[in-house]
């Protein structure tokens, strides 16, 4: 039999699959034939922060086969590594180095393999865990009562069913001031639809006071929007919510204001002096001006949106202080925040958000908006230490929602699982069992579009405010739609459903994917699927914290097993993307299993019925 060198995914190689804690001692190993005349092995290893590598001689072990083991135990500090190995042999030095993911082979052209350790005393809460998060846009989730318009610069929509205006020559003075009502009182009253759906954390997009439909342009961090209610309200959305043991989590935006607010107060709204008033405003720290007060750094160049100092001092405590924003919240009775541009927030800053979360409510949650890969981002300038201990419990998980997305549309099932691989090996496991996994967000289009139409990139909003999926399309996009949920439910995360997408909801993106809920219009085949799937993973411990097991993957069709810790709960997903029926042989475990979706197992085989999902219970 042909072994490879090394595979950083087999503990046969590595000791530990993933990541791993500070001072745990790990076992590195290669693989070597006989025939290669071997006469010292080393391991080659350097921690991010420096340059050059360190070399630990690897001791020769036991034989498999034609094979002999060297390896080397070794404990680590907190940080990031990289390592690859060589030898010296009769034949001249050679490198071992990272192909295809995980694998290494011989060669000096390979990659480096990544150790993240995180550190021992690392912890994330636990009420999340096995749960499922809601996200809504609270302007267009559901309304209670009347509409105010407190502002009266504001252009209320009265339509709920309307399409969101997209055009600077539409109904409000500028893009974004349009408003259907949505409200807290709104949610509340949906709590007990939200239950059935077996949501455990209720995500709100910005609450706080601010000049735009989407509140990402805050004006008053310690004001909820008059349209969305007031304190009360929300002390008493957390109280019902918790009584459903769902938790709120709340959108922190911190990376910038907007400049119609308190602290900037570029149009003179408001009885304070701002940092475009004047440089003595308390606020004028908190901004980087060129040549005040019309020249200033802005978000992404956006001039309504002018950056914050995140480690000035007055505005670290205002946010992050005892009496800051973030524990202000929390004693008001939220469960967790979301901060907004995870990545473009420096390191001391996100420290101390931490901490101060932390102190005031260990059990609160500390997501963060990261695209890529968290644990080894580059950005301000540096290496990002997200999720090594001391800053977020977890991340949005984009990779997972683009894999799944990408498998539905043709990729190979492949590269689905190794981009599950690859964030499980990256990532601290407790930061994987928190992963919000969504498949369609604010920012993107709606789901069922994405898989129902090939023109999601079409830019054009004239254009896409028109457009509806055609009949076969949207048959077609449901159909896909159920596999999405299967494969976004029970991979390792938490499955983040984006309001309405489960009620059949469509659009392109900002505005139309922010319509508001089609109450009374609702597809209830596909609500009623949601809540099936929630029944499973609220059934079923090993989504807690379970193992993920790749068992087959081949073009269009893919399986894996989740398996709590204790070996005690298990559960077979299958999925088939193609037109044709597919067969896979089953663990012996799966054989007589019980049918929780699709079909039942015969003679030790289980039958994928085209498009669609079979999960299968261990049974004890």
């Amino acid at each position: 039999m042909n072994y490879y060198p090394f595979d950083s995914r087999n503990t046969l190689y590595k000791s530990i699959y993933g990541a791993i804690a500070s001072d745990t001692p790990l076992r590195l190993r290669v693989l070597l034939h006989k025939d290669a005349k071997v006469h010292k092995a080393f391991l080659c290893i350097k921690n991010d922060n420096h340059d050059n590598f360190s070399e630990y001689e690897l001791t020769p072990r036991e034989w498999l086969e034609d094979y002999r083991f060297y390896d080397v135990e070794l404990p680590f500090n907190e940080g990031l590594y990289w390592y690859y190995f060589r030898y010296e042999s009769d034949y001249g030095p050679f490198k071992i180095t990272k192909w295809d993911h995980s694998l290494g082979i011989v060669s000096n052209d390979g990659k480096l393999w990544q150790l993240t350790v995180y550190d021992k005393n690392f912890t994330t809460p636990d009420w999340l865990s096995g749960g499922i998060i809601y996200q809504i846009f609270p302007d267009r989730f559901c309304k209670s009562g009347e509409t105010a318009n407190p502002f009266g610069d504001r252009y209320i929509e009265k339509d709920w069913y309307a399409t969101p205006c997209h055009t600077q020559n539409e109904r409000p003075r500028y893009l974004g001031n349009d408003y259907f009502g949505g409200n807290l009182k709104g949610i509340t009253e949906k709590l007990p639809y939200l239950s059935s759906l077996g949501v455990s954390a209720i995500y709100l997009n910005p609450i706080f006071e601010a000049h735009s439909n989407h509140r990402y342009n805050t004006a008053d961090y310690l004001k909820i929007d008059p349209m969305l209610g007031d304190d009360e309200d929300l002390k008493e959305l957390c109280r019902k919510a918790k009584k459903y043991g769902i938790g709120i989590i709340l959108d922190g935006v911190f990376s910038h204001t907007g400049d119609d607010s308190l602290y900037f107060n570029k149009y003179c709204r408001y009885n304070s002096l701002g940092a475009f008033n004047s440089t003595d405003s308390e606020y004028y720290s908190w901004y980087s001006f060129k040549a005040h007060p019309h020249s200033y750094n802005s978000w992404w160049g956006i001039t309504t949106l002018p950056e914050t100092n995140e480690n000035d001092h007055g505005f670290t405590n205002f946010i992050t202080g005892e009496n800051g924003v973030l524990r202000h919240y929390i004693k008001m009775g939220i469960k967790g925040w979301r901060l907004d541009v995870a990545d473009e927030l420096p390191d001391e800053f996100l420290d101390k958000v931490r901490s101060a979360i932390k102190a005031e409510d260990k059990e609160a949650f500390l997501l963060g908006e990261v695209w890529e890969d968290a644990t080894n981002k580059i950005s301000h300038g540096g290496r990002r230490r997200f999720l090594r201990g001391k800053q977020l419990d977890s991340v949005m998980n984009y990779p997972f929602a683009e894999a799944i997305i990408g498998f539905l549309n043709g990729e190979n099932s492949r590269k689905l699982i190794d981009s599950v691989l690859d964030i499980t090996e990256n990532y601290p496991p407790q930061c994987v069992n928190l992963l919000m996994n969504h498949i369609g967000t604010h920012d993107t289009p709606r789901i069922l579009t994405r898989l129902g139409d090939d023109n999601t990139q079409n830019s054009d909003r004239g254009w896409q405010a028109h457009q509806k999926l055609s009949d076969t399309q949207y048959a077609h996009a449901v159909s896909f739609l159920k596999l999405a949920a299967a494969l976004q439910y029970t991979l390792p995360g938490i499955p983040s459903l984006y309001y309405g997408d489960e009620a059949g909801m469509e659009g392109y993106g900002d505005p139309f994917c922010r319509k508001a809920y089609p109450w009374g219009r609702e597809n209830n085949d596909l609500i009623d699927f949601y809540k099936t799937l929630g029944n499973i993973r609220k059934s079923n411990k090993c989504f807690a914290d379970g193992k993920f097991i790749p068992l087959y993957a081949n073009y269009g069709h893919i399986a894996y097993v989740r398996e709590s810790l204790d070996k005690e709960n298990a559960l077979l997903i299958a999925v088939n993307r193609w037109c044709d029926d597919e067969y896979i042989t089953l663990p012996d475990d799966f054989t007589n299993a019980t049918v929780l979706m699709g079909n039942a197992p015969e003679n030790g085989k289980l039958k994928i019925s085209a498009e669609n999902i079979c999960i299968l219970k261990k049974t004890v």
